[in-house]
């Protein structure tokens, strides 16, 4: 399809605040989770990462019960004042004396959760330049024009996880569908900084309308999900209970143009839950220019950005996390309030990425999440070290070879993931509270692991590493068998079983004493010689220890229930001689047994 379109740009600064230098001193808001609303603490303005004082963000294992939950938090103080929607991921309020670095650290080496972490605050990753006529150079960089003969992205949503949406531009009006507002908690997703729409803007404003700009999926539909304050900032708890939200809500592709939030195993959940219901969530590198020490993972797509000349910006992120690179600086976009900028930042970068996988989802719907994926980073244009390198990760997007490769690829997964549980062994033995974990390997990914006792659910995990929590008094004592059901995205499933026994049960303690007897030499008797002096003893558990003391003095010591010892009497005294024997039993109960007898 080729696309004339008539570019009219407006200067309108004072619609947008290009100040991003430091965070507000106060900022007043509230995130809406599944059970209330969170009131928002005060922030500091340094430059270093900030954090929400005493909140930390912890995903207990599935099967631990909230009591169980509760009883881990009490000796620090915490409380769950809210759950995000889909994860189990409890947001924990702790005193105002404590701090929450140090109970982070001590909760990370609890093996009853899977996770412990503050809650970051975070900015988006773009700004705006002073604006001025040009061309969209990245759209025919990208070879997204060629790529509309196929499709221009309509039946998809892009959900845009931002500062709100202005519904009211001319480029993207008509194009919102119903989002929603985490801070005020309701649905008003109206822009209040302008980041947002610029976000939108560049992923899918309209295209072939003769006015305003053209972007990368023109047809498709835009779910505004406002997770920010006016001044753009969020939390990685807003950023995960929007992308929850989003899945719930039937989005196909999420973007979130933030610095810092592939850092968070927070929204690496959030994202594999949205990835679980065949959505692709995208996420900018962000903009600090240097090495970010993030850990590579495939729960989203990390995007850099480049310039026209196919190089590394030099405020764009890099490191292990980095999947792909895209257009980044100059970008034309929209601006709240109906005019038209160009932006620079990896928050350009990042939603002509989701743009491109809205594409390929029309281009073949049967795709799943990781396929997209997967063609996405095999069609993008090496850049940098041959392959994947720590830049431009897989290489830099064409939309045109994207939507090619999707087009003609089929969902041809037909292999199981291996699943085992790999920290118990078959007949040993368990008691309280077990920690279960899963190990699990796919050809593409695994989705999700269930655990089951004895044919009933314990809980499911979507996100390595898999682990459980099982509480084994819940069934009673003996042999219980443990099934780890893996699945993958198209639906490919294996399982394996390891059986254990139960022994909770508290012993009756040990009370009885063990009753001894002295055969020889009988009570009273008169005796000469060489006498073998004989003793036993009987327990209702058992002998331990039995001991002989002739006049006080230890002269024999047995561990068996019976002794035999010969008393040479010639080197005794004449006269009388007591004999004793001691019986000891495993829980320290002694029984004592006496005869006296003459010399």
């Amino acid at each position: 399809m080729n696309i004339s379109q008539r570019h009219t740009y407006h200067s309108d600064n004072s619609t947008f605040s290009t100040s991003l230098r430091g965070l507000p001193a106060l900022v007043a808001v509230a995130f809406a989770f599944g059970t209330g609303v969170l009131p928002a603490a005060a922030q500091t303005t340094s430059s270093a990462a900030q954090w929400a004082p005493g909140r930390l963000l912890v995903q207990p294992r599935p099967g631990l019960s909230d009591a169980e939950f509760d009883k881990i938090l009490k000796p620090h103080g915490g409380k769950s004042i809210g759950r995000i929607n889909g994860i189990n991921v409890h947001v924990v309020q702790l005193p105002a004396n404590v701090s929450e670095k140090a109970v982070e650290t001590l909760l990370k080496n609890n093996k009853h959760l899977k996770f412990a972490e503050r809650d970051m605050f975070v900015k988006g990753a773009g700004t705006a330049n002073d604006p001025y006529f040009g061309s969209e150079w990245h759209i025919a960089k990208i070879q997204a024009n060629a790529a509309w003969d196929v499709t221009t992205g309509a039946g998809v949503t892009i959900a845009i996880l931002d500062s709100g949406v202005d519904g009211s531009h001319p480029d993207l009006v008509g194009k919102l569908v119903g989002g929603w507002n985490f801070l005020d908690n309701n649905s008003n997703a109206a822009d209040v900084n302008g980041h947002g729409t610029a976000v939108a803007g560049a992923a899918a404003a309209t295209t072939n309308n003769s006015a305003g700009i053209a972007s990368v999926a023109g047809s498709a539909m835009i779910m505004p999900i406002r997770i920010a304050d006016a001044n753009a900032y969020a939390y990685w708890s807003t950023v995960a209970q929007g992308l929850t939200w989003a899945a719930d809500k039937g989005a196909n592709v999420a973007n979130i143009s933030y610095n810092g939030v592939s850092s968070s195993s927070a929204v690496q959940n959030a994202a594999q839950y949205f990835k679980n219901k065949g959505g692709v969530t995208v996420v900018a590198a962000g903009n600090s220019g240097g090495e970010e020490l993030i850990a590579a993972s495939d729960t989203m797509v990390s995007v850099a950005a480049t310039d026209s000349s196919d190089v590394k910006n030099s405020f764009s992120s890099y490191g292990k996390y980095v999947d792909i690179a895209a257009p980044g600086i100059n970008i034309w976009t929209t601006v709240r309030g109906g005019s038209y900028q160009q932006w620079w930042g990896t928050s350009m970068a990042s939603p002509i990425v989701a743009g491109t996988i809205a594409l390929m989802k029309v281009a073949n719907p049967t795709l799943c999440a990781a396929d997209l994926e997967k063609l996405l980073f095999s069609s993008a244009v090496d850049l940098g070290t041959a392959g994947w390198d720590s830049y431009y990760g897989n290489g830099r997007v064409n939309v045109a070879a994207a939507v090619q490769a999707a087009q003609v690829a089929k969902a041809s997964d037909t292999t199981a993931p291996t699943v085992s549980i790999s920290n118990l062994t078959a007949g040993g033995t368990v008691k309280g509270l077990v920690a279960v974990d899963v190990t699990t390997s796919d050809n593409v990914g695994v989705s999700r692991v269930d655990l089951m006792v004895n044919g009933n659910k314990i809980g499911s995990d979507s996100t390595a590493p898999y682990g459980f929590s099982w509480d084994s008094t819940t069934i009673a004592d003996g042999s219980a068998t443990l099934t780890a059901y893996a699945y993958d995205a198209a639906g490919n499933s294996s399982s394996k079983a390891v059986s254990v026994i139960i022994s909770n049960a508290v012993a009756t303690p040990d009370t009885i004493a063990p009753v001894g007897a002295i055969s020889n030499p009988a009570a009273g008797s008169k005796v000469s010689g060489v006498v073998s002096v004989t003793g036993s003893a009987s327990d209702n558990v058992g002998v331990k220890n039995l001991r002989l003391y002739v006049d006080g003095t230890l002269v024999s010591n047995s561990t068996a229930s019976s002794l035999s010892f010969s008393w040479n009497t010639k080197k005794a005294a004449v006269g009388a001689h007591t004999l004793l024997l001691q019986a000891v039993d495993a829980a320290g109960n002694v029984g004592s047994k006496s005869v006296q007898v003459t010399r």
